[in-house]
Formats: structure tokens, sequence, C-alpha cells
């Protein structure tokens, strides 16, 4: 056969096979839009099961309470054994009345350290927390304020060392969070709220505990995946967290000759009192429903990175990285 035959008659070979493989998809598709094939449900590969949507219509009132939010947030992570990684340490969790910060806390405890949590006015979530961490078998210290305000992250990092002993771990993780659809509705009060919230306070908290950390000591922010995409309806709060990631790195940049590592981790959707205090109740029933997985995390599901960051076992060589826990991409 010529070649210029031969040649015309593989490509006609060729588009018959992609045109076969078109075939396939097509049915496959239109078997699935016809209900012949189910779609696929929330991931679910954990230790146990977690929540999926819909969620109850409820929306919060700030700043949002942990006994108040149904189902329950998971924390508890009854599946982690401890293992001594940070044996003899002392901790300070802002925000860690609930969500997260009451995971890592938790799982602070369980690990070896004694924690300090800072909460804002939540006392029946900070009572709880404190609880859980006792009964890890350490103490804990729980501090009533705002982060926004510099004199008292000077007090909360004072009575910290002076009732702990020490302070080898500070985790930043306070945040406000409300939504503005409409750019122009976003007030100057709002804003300032919000940076004041997570910008300052992060500032000031960091700033008061650095003296006290020595060597092998560590920093943890808590940073958000709408610090690395962006958010249309939470403008000033994107724009906070895309500042935290930018302080992680300067920070640690900074503070390498002191040992001091600083590095944050960025969660997507969460089921914390966070976002059921800021969404309409219709977006709290879908909450976390458009994520690869199909839900939100639980914060037992965040606290491990937190224990793999805090740990000079784990983490001596890693400091100034963002770590996106977003459910997939």
């Amino acid at each position: 056969m010529p070649t210029g035959a031969r040649s015309k008659t593989d490509s006609s070979k060729t588009v018959s096979r992609q045109r076969s493989v078109q075939r396939q998809a097509d049915a496959t598709d239109r078997a699935r839009s016809n209900g012949k094939s189910g779609s696929q449900g929330a991931m679910q590969a954990g230790a146990r099961q977690y929540p999926v949507p819909p969620f109850p219509k409820r929306h919060h009132p700030k700043p949002g309470e942990e006994w108040a939010i149904e189902p329950a947030p998971l924390y508890d992570a009854p599946f982690w054994q401890g293992s001594g990684k940070l044996a003899g340490k002392v901790a300070l969790i802002t925000g860690g009345d609930s969500g997260i910060g009451r995971a890592v806390a938790v799982l602070f405890g369980r690990e070896g350290a004694d924690v300090a949590i800072v909460y804002l006015s939540e006392d029946r979530d900070a009572k709880a927390t404190k609880a859980a961490v006792e009964a890890e078998g350490r103490r804990c210290v729980t501090l009533r304020g705002d982060v926004a305000r510099r004199a008292f992250c000077r007090k909360a990092v004072e009575q910290t060392v002076k009732k702990l002993g020490r302070l080898d771990v500070l985790v930043n993780n306070a945040a406000f969070q409300v939504h503005s659809a409409d750019f122009a509705d976003l007030t100057e009060q709002h804003f300032d709220t919000t940076l004041k919230t997570n910008l300052y306070g992060y500032f000031h908290m960091a700033q008061e505990a650095m003296p006290h950390m020595k060597p092998g000591s560590a920093i943890i922010n808590t940073g958000s995946v709408t610090g690395i995409e962006g958010s249309k309806e939470l403008v000033d709060y994107s724009m906070t967290k895309g500042g935290i990631h930018a302080f992680t790195r300067a920070l640690s940049g900074n503070l390498i000759g002191k040992g001091i590592r600083v590095n944050a981790v960025a969660p997507g959707p969460v089921w914390t009192p966070l976002n059921p205090s800021e969404k309409k109740a219709e977006d709290v029933a879908q909450f976390g429903a458009k994520t690869p997985m199909k839900r939100p995390a639980q914060p037992e599901e965040i606290a491990p990175a937190y224990v793999f960051l805090a740990s000079p076992q784990c983490s001596s060589y890693i400091t100034g990285e963002i770590l996106p826990i977003i459910g997939g991409y």
C-alpha cells in the first residue's frame, strides 16, 4: 500500500477509535442524567462517619457557641492515640473554647501539653474545653478577653507563663467573619472589626509571646482557603486570611535566628460555630456541600495538623509553610 494511502487509513482508524470513545462517554453521561447511575456521596475516609449536608437551617448570633450547634461539632478524636509529642510543653490557643481551637486543645493535652485557652465571651464552651483537657490529665487555664486589645494579649501571655510555668507553642486561631454580599455594603465598622481581630490579634499575641519562647518553640496561625482563593462575599475576611499567610512567611524568616518555627494551617469549610453564626440559615444547611468531599471537615480532622506543626519531633525542618486542608481540589 502506498505511504499516502496507509497514512489515510491510519488516520481514519484513529478517528473511528476517538468517536467510539466519545460515544461511550456520551452514553455514560446520559445514563447519569437519567438517574441510572447515582452520584457519588460525601467522602468518608476517616476513623468514623462524619455528618453531611443538609444540616438544620439555623442562624446563630455572634460570636457563636458550640453547645448550641446542631449537629454538635466532633472534636474529641477518640481514635487518636497520644505518644508524648508535646510532653512537658505549654501551649496558648486563642479561640480555644470551641471549633478548631477546642479540638487542638484536646489533642495537645493528649500529647502531654498543658494548655491555656483564650476566648471572647463563651463561658459555657470554655468550661467544657477546660474539662476536656483536664480529662486528658493535663492542666488548662481559661482566659476571657478580646485579642484585638494589646493590653489583654499581654495579660494572657503573662498569666499563661505565671500559671503554667512557660510558653512553647502559640496557636493564633481567634477570628471574626461576617459576609457582605455587596462590596458597597461593607461598612468601615465591619471592616475594622475583622482586621482588628484577625490581623491585630495575631500580631499582638505573637509579639507578646515571642520573648518567652525558647529555641524549639512554635507559632501556628490559622489561615483559610479564602486567603488562597478569595471569597466574593467575604472580601475583608479573605484579605485578612491572605495577610495571615504573608505574616506567617515573613515572621518565619524573622524568627529563624531565634529557633522559633512559624507555620499556618489553611482550612476549607469546617463545622464550627464560626459559620452557623455567619451565614444565612439556608446556606448553613448546605455548608461544605460544594467541596470535592461534599461535606465540611469536623474540627478533629483539622487538629492533627496543629500537633504535627507544634511538635519538633514531627516538623523540626518546617517553617514558613501554609498547609491547606480543604477537602480536595
